[in-house]
C-alpha cells in the first residue's frame, strides 16, 4: 500500500500535476489546498523530488527533540542490570570488552571495576519497562513510550558524537536534521521558522553546544535553525531599531527586495533569494514570536503539570512548554539541548540533580501533547549522544563513582508520531557493555525519523560540489519494528 502511494500519490511534481489536471484556477486552488507547498516555487531535483512535498503519507508532521547533552547513564535511568550488583567491584571481563576503543580518560586505568547503579529500579506499565527511581514522572507514561535500549554509534567523544547525531557526519559542515526537514517538508506556519533551538543547563559538567549543530550546511540559509534565548529579546536583532515603525520597516523591505531582485537577475545566486526570505520571515516573526513566547497566560493546571520552573525563562521546564507552543503553532522541528550529563565522577549527586531537572517536564510534554490531541502527529525524542561505561572511571567507592563515554550501547526513548507505544526495543548483555538484540545505529535512527515524516532517507538528497549528500550518508535502514 505504501509503495503504491509512493508511486501514485505525492511524488508527482508541479509540471505533472498541471499537465494531468485541468489548468483552471479551481484545480490549481484545489491542488494548493491538498498540498500546501505545491506552488511554492521549489525546484524539481534529478530524482523528481520537489522540496516541500513528502515522498509518501507521513505519520508525523513535526518533531520535538529533547537532547540530553553530555550522555545520560543508561544504568541509572532505563537499562536495569542486576548482574552488576552481583559483580560490583569485579573486573570487566576482557572477553566482554574485546577490542573496544577507550577514551584517553580510562585507556590507562590499571583496572576496570564494574559499578552497580546506586538507584533502585521498578517495572511499570503494561510493557513492564524497567525505570529507575530517578524518573518517577517518566515511569507514569511508559505506556506512551518506545524505549530503545540498543542504540550504538562509532564516535567516542562528545563533539563528534553529538555532531554525528545532528548532521549524520562526525566532521560537521553538513546540514543538521532540522535543516533537512525544513528543506524536505517546508513550513506549516509562514510567520515562524521551520526549525528552532532552545538551550538549558543543569548542575553537572556541561559539554558545549555550537551553532554548527543547527547549521543549514550547504542548503539555503533559510533552513538554518533559529536559536531562541531566555532574554528580553528571544531572537537577537529582531526588533526594529529606535525610530523605525512597522510602516517604515515594510517600505525598507520592499525597496531592499527590489534591489535584491536586480542582483539576482544579474548573478543568479540562490543565496540572494534566501536572504530576501529571511528578511520577510523576520518581519513576520516580530508579531508571532512575542505571542508564542508568552507563558503568562498558561492555565494553572498546565503550570502544575510542567512544574513551577516552567515559568522561569531558560529552564528545561520552560523550554519544554515553549516546545509545545512552537510545535502546535506549526514549527516543524524544535530542538532542545540540556547540558550537564557528563558524569565522569560524582555521578550519584550530579545525575540525581539532572534527572530532577528533566523528568517532570519531559513527561509533562508527552502528556500535554496527548491531551491536546497532538501526540499522534508529533514525534518526541529523548536521549543523548552515546552511553556510559558499566565500569567505574577512577576509584569506585560505596557512595561515589563515575562512568566514562560508551558508544557500544545506550538508551533513548521516542513517543507519538507513528511510534509504537508501550514498547521496549532491543537489549544489552548482562553487564550492559554490548548490544545483544536488535541493534540500532545512529543512521538507522535518522532514517526512521525521516520515514515517520514521510521522507525516504535514500531519496532526500542534495547535490553539492558534484556529490550527492543525504542525512544518512551511504547507510541506514528504517527500524520498522517500532513503527505503528
Amino acid at each position: 500500500m505504501e509503495k503504491e502511494f509512493l508511486e501514485h500519490g505525492l511524488t508527482f511534481n508541479r509540471r505533472r500535476f498541471l499537465s494531468t489536471m485541468s489548468l483552471g484556477l479551481g484545480s490549481v486552488a484545489l491542488g494548493s489546498l491538498m498540498i500546501p507547498n505545491l506552488l511554492n516555487g521549489g525546484e524539481v531535483d534529478e530524482a523528481g523530488f520537489v522540496p516541500g512535498i513528502p515522498h509518501f503519507a507521513p505519520k508525523a508532521k513535526r518533531v520535538i527533540y529533547l537532547f540530553q547533552n553530555g550522555a545520560p547513564s543508561q544504568f541509572e535511568t532505563f537499562d536495569y542490570k542486576p548482574k552488576l550488583c552481583e559483580m560490583v567491584g569485579q573486573e570487566l571481563p576482557p572477553s566482554v570488552r574485546g577490542m573496544q576503543r577507550l577514551t584517553g580518560m580510562t585507556a590507562n586505568q590499571a583496572s576496570f571495576p564494574l559499578a552497580a547503579s546506586f538507584v533502585d529500579f521498578k517495572q511499570y506499565g503494561q510493557s513492564g519497562a524497567w525505570v529507575s527511581d530517578l524518573m518517577p514522572y517518566t515511569s507514569k507514561i511508559v505506556d506512551d513510550l518506545c524505549i530503545v535500549k540498543s542504540m550504538y554509534t562509532e564516535a567516542i567523544n562528545h563533539d563528534p558524537a553529538l555532531t554525528f547525531f545532528q548532521t549524520g557526519s562526525q566532521q560537521g559542515n553538513r546540514p543538521s536534521m532540522g535543516a533537512w526537514l525544513s528543506y524536505g517538508l517546508g513550513n506549516e506556519n509562514k510567520n515562524l521558522p521551520d526549525f528552532t533551538v532552545l538551550l538549558s543547563r543543569g548542575i553537572g559538567n556541561g559539554q558545549g553546544v555550537y551553532s554548527k549543530l543547527w547549521s543549514n550546511g550547504f542548503l539555503d540559509s533559510i533552513h538554518q535553525g533559529v536559536q531562541f534565548s531566555k532574554g528580553e529579546d528571544p531572537v537577537l536583532y529582531l526588533r526594529d531599531p529606535e525610530g523605525m515603525d512597522r510602516a517604515a520597516r515594510r517600505e525598507m523591505l520592499d525597496n531592499l527586495s527590489e534591489l535584491n531582485q536586480l542582483s539576482y537577475s544579474e548573478f543568479g545566486d540562490p543565496e540572494i533569494a534566501a536572504k530576501v526570505k529571511q528578511y520577510e520571515m523576520a518581519y513576520r516573526m516580530q508579531t508571532a514570536v512575542p505571542e508564542v513566547m508568552d507563558l503568562s497566560k498558561e492555565p494553572d493546571d498546565i503550570v502544575k503539570l510542567y512544574g513551577p520552573d516552567c515559568l522561569v525563562p531558560g529552564t528545561y521546564a520552560a523550554n519544554c512548554l515553549l516546545a509545545r507552543k512552537l510545535s502546535e503553532n506549526g514549527v516543524r522541528f524544535v530542538q532542545l539541548y540540556h547540558q550537564g550529563w557528563d558524569q565522569h565522577g560524582n555521578l550519584p549527586f550530579e545525575i540525581t540533580s539532572q534527572a530532577k531537572d528533566v523528568d517532570q517536564a519531559s513527561a509533562a510534554l508527552v502528556t500535554d501533547l496527548k491531551q491536546r490531541g497532538l501526540l499522534d502527529e508529533t514525534l518526541v525524542i529523548w536521549g543523548g549522544e552515546f552511553g556510559r561505561t558499566s565500569y567505574s572511571q577512577g576509584k569506585l567507592t560505596a557512595d561515589n563513582y563515575g562512568r566514562d563515554h560508551h558508544p557500544r550501547c545506550f538508551t533513548i526513548w521516542m513517543a507519538g508520531g507513528g511510534i509504537k507505544p508501550g514498547m521496549v526495543y532491543g537489549d544489552t548483555d548482562e553487564v550492559g557493555y554490548n548490544v545483544s538484540r536488535n541493534p540500532v545505529h545512529v543512521h538507522d535512527f535518522q532514517a526512521t525519523v525521516l520515514h515517520l515524516l514521510g521522507l525516504n532517507h535514500e531519496k532526500l538528497i542534495f547535490k553539492h560540489l558534484g556529490r550527492r549528500y543525504r542525512l544518512t550518508d551511504v547507510s541506514g535502514k528504517v527500524v520498522r519494528d517500532i513503527i505503528s
